[in-house]
Protein backbone atom coordinates (compact mmCIF):
# COMPACT_ATOMS: atom_id res chain seq x y z
CA UNK A 1 0.00 0.00 0.00
CA UNK A 2 2.82 2.41 0.95
CA UNK A 3 4.33 1.92 -2.62
CA UNK A 4 1.22 3.11 -4.44
CA UNK A 5 0.86 6.36 -2.02
CA UNK A 6 4.31 7.02 -3.17
CA UNK A 7 3.07 6.84 -6.45
CA UNK A 8 0.47 8.44 -6.03
CA UNK A 9 1.70 11.60 -4.99
CA UNK A 10 4.32 11.77 -7.37
CA UNK A 11 1.62 12.06 -10.04
CA UNK A 12 -0.23 14.56 -8.02
CA UNK A 13 2.95 16.54 -7.39
CA UNK A 14 3.98 16.49 -10.93
CA UNK A 15 0.27 17.34 -11.98
CA UNK A 16 0.40 20.03 -9.60
CA UNK A 17 4.32 21.14 -10.75
CA UNK A 18 2.85 20.82 -15.06
CA UNK A 19 0.24 23.96 -13.71
CA UNK A 20 2.24 26.14 -11.86
CA UNK A 21 5.07 25.94 -14.94
CA UNK A 22 2.35 26.96 -16.96
CA UNK A 23 1.18 29.82 -14.82
CA UNK A 24 4.91 30.74 -14.62
CA UNK A 25 5.19 30.86 -18.20
CA UNK A 26 2.16 32.92 -18.76
CA UNK A 27 3.63 35.15 -16.61
CA UNK A 28 1.36 34.87 -13.23
CA UNK A 29 0.99 33.43 -9.86
CA UNK A 30 -0.66 30.21 -9.69
CA UNK A 31 -3.59 32.29 -8.01
CA UNK A 32 -4.09 34.11 -11.02
CA UNK A 33 -4.20 31.85 -13.62
CA UNK A 34 -6.61 30.15 -11.81
CA UNK A 35 -8.77 32.98 -11.38
CA UNK A 36 -8.57 33.60 -15.16
CA UNK A 37 -9.18 29.81 -15.92
CA UNK A 38 -12.62 30.26 -13.30
CA UNK A 39 -13.49 33.33 -15.58
CA UNK A 40 -13.12 31.55 -18.53
CA UNK A 41 -15.13 28.24 -17.43
CA UNK A 42 -18.38 30.09 -16.21
CA UNK A 43 -19.81 32.01 -18.82
CA UNK A 44 -21.32 34.67 -16.33
CA UNK A 45 -19.20 37.12 -14.43
CA UNK A 46 -18.20 35.60 -10.76
CA UNK A 47 -17.80 37.38 -7.24
CA UNK A 48 -14.77 37.17 -4.77
CA UNK A 49 -16.55 34.23 -2.72
CA UNK A 50 -17.29 32.52 -5.62
CA UNK A 51 -14.05 32.29 -6.65
CA UNK A 52 -12.73 31.29 -3.42
CA UNK A 53 -15.13 28.66 -3.52
CA UNK A 54 -14.44 27.05 -6.68
CA UNK A 55 -10.74 27.29 -6.36
CA UNK A 56 -10.82 26.29 -2.62
CA UNK A 57 -8.39 29.48 -1.87
CA UNK A 58 -8.82 31.56 1.11
CA UNK A 59 -9.66 35.13 0.63
CA UNK A 60 -6.81 36.85 0.93
CA UNK A 61 -5.09 34.73 -1.64
CA UNK A 62 -7.73 35.04 -4.06
CA UNK A 63 -8.04 39.45 -3.08
CA UNK A 64 -4.44 39.47 -3.61
CA UNK A 65 -4.22 38.05 -7.45
CA UNK A 66 -7.31 40.33 -8.04
CA UNK A 67 -6.00 43.32 -6.93
CA UNK A 68 -3.19 42.22 -9.15
CA UNK A 69 -5.29 41.78 -12.36
CA UNK A 70 -7.33 44.71 -11.74
CA UNK A 71 -3.80 47.12 -12.06
CA UNK A 72 -2.73 45.06 -14.89
CA UNK A 73 -6.17 45.75 -16.73
CA UNK A 74 -7.26 42.13 -16.98
CA UNK A 75 -9.95 42.46 -14.86
CA UNK A 76 -13.03 44.68 -13.78
CA UNK A 77 -14.80 45.01 -10.99
CA UNK A 78 -18.46 46.24 -10.85
CA UNK A 79 -20.99 46.41 -8.17
CA UNK A 80 -22.11 43.31 -7.16
CA UNK A 81 -25.81 42.19 -5.77
CA UNK A 82 -24.46 43.93 -2.49
CA UNK A 83 -22.20 46.36 -1.40
CA UNK A 84 -19.71 43.92 0.01
CA UNK A 85 -19.50 41.96 -3.09
CA UNK A 86 -18.31 42.85 -7.06
CA UNK A 87 -18.74 41.24 -9.76
CA UNK A 88 -15.65 40.20 -11.47
CA UNK A 89 -15.39 40.08 -15.56
CA UNK A 90 -12.70 39.88 -18.10
CA UNK A 91 -11.63 43.07 -19.60
CA UNK A 92 -10.75 42.98 -23.80
CA UNK A 93 -6.78 42.84 -22.35
CA UNK A 94 -8.09 39.67 -19.79
CA UNK A 95 -9.79 37.83 -22.97
CA UNK A 96 -6.28 38.30 -24.98
CA UNK A 97 -4.40 36.78 -22.12
CA UNK A 98 -6.82 34.03 -21.51
CA UNK A 99 -6.97 33.24 -25.32
CA UNK A 100 -3.22 32.74 -25.23
CA UNK A 101 -3.29 30.79 -21.85
CA UNK A 102 -6.07 29.11 -19.93
CA UNK A 103 -7.75 28.54 -23.15
CA UNK A 104 -4.95 26.57 -24.33
CA UNK A 105 -4.85 24.68 -21.16
CA UNK A 106 -8.35 23.76 -21.24
CA UNK A 107 -8.05 22.22 -24.88
CA UNK A 108 -5.18 20.40 -23.95
CA UNK A 109 -6.99 19.24 -20.86
CA UNK A 110 -10.02 18.15 -23.04
CA UNK A 111 -7.78 16.84 -25.62
CA UNK A 112 -6.35 14.52 -22.81
CA UNK A 113 -9.16 13.58 -21.79
CA UNK A 114 -10.56 12.82 -25.18
CA UNK A 115 -7.87 9.99 -24.70
CA UNK A 116 -9.71 7.63 -22.56
CA UNK A 117 -12.74 6.39 -23.20
CA UNK A 118 -16.28 7.15 -21.36
CA UNK A 119 -15.72 3.79 -19.63
CA UNK A 120 -12.65 4.79 -18.55
CA UNK A 121 -13.17 8.52 -17.73
CA UNK A 122 -15.86 7.85 -15.44
CA UNK A 123 -13.98 5.10 -13.30
CA UNK A 124 -11.24 7.75 -13.24
CA UNK A 125 -13.64 10.75 -12.20
CA UNK A 126 -15.66 8.55 -9.61
CA UNK A 127 -12.34 7.09 -8.03
CA UNK A 128 -10.72 10.78 -7.22
CA UNK A 129 -13.78 11.95 -6.10
CA UNK A 130 -14.33 8.94 -3.68
CA UNK A 131 -10.84 9.19 -2.24
CA UNK A 132 -10.72 12.59 -2.44
CA UNK A 133 -14.00 12.73 -0.23
CA UNK A 134 -12.72 9.72 2.19
CA UNK A 135 -9.26 11.69 2.50
CA UNK A 136 -11.26 14.83 3.89
CA UNK A 137 -13.06 12.88 6.22
CA UNK A 138 -9.89 10.84 7.05
CA UNK A 139 -8.41 13.81 7.92
CA UNK A 140 -10.75 16.62 9.26
CA UNK A 141 -9.63 16.41 12.67
CA UNK A 142 -5.72 15.90 12.27
CA UNK A 143 -5.55 19.94 12.89
CA UNK A 144 -7.06 19.32 16.65
CA UNK A 145 -4.81 16.95 17.39
CA UNK A 146 -2.26 19.08 19.30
Amino acid sequence: MKKKLIEYNNLIKENDKIYRNLSKNAGLSPCSFWILYALREDTESLTQSEICEMLHEPKQTVNSALKKLDLDGYITLSSGSDRRSKSISLTEKGLCLAAQTVDLVMAAEQSALAEFTEEELHTFISLFRKYTQTLKQKTKNIGEMK
